[in-house]
């Protein structure tokens, strides 16, 4: 995903609690940490879906 300053970020998929676009969209983590990413929450939606399909496939 991509911070509103443009640096690019990985974020732990299990740890997220909330999406919000507020109108930005604000990542809520199950620590409490916020996190504002350019991305749109369906967006976010989209690849934290395709990160589970990719770690529960059969290789």
């Amino acid at each position: 995903m991509t911070k509103l300053n443009g640096v690019e970020i990985t974020v732990n998929a299990d740890l997220i609690e909330i999406i919000e676009e507020t109108p930005d969209t604000v990542i809520t983590l199950t620590t409490g940490k916020k996190i504002i990413v350019k991305e749109s929450r369906q967006n976010v939606k989209n690849l934290v879906k395709s990160y589970k399909r990719e770690c529960n496939s059969v290789n």
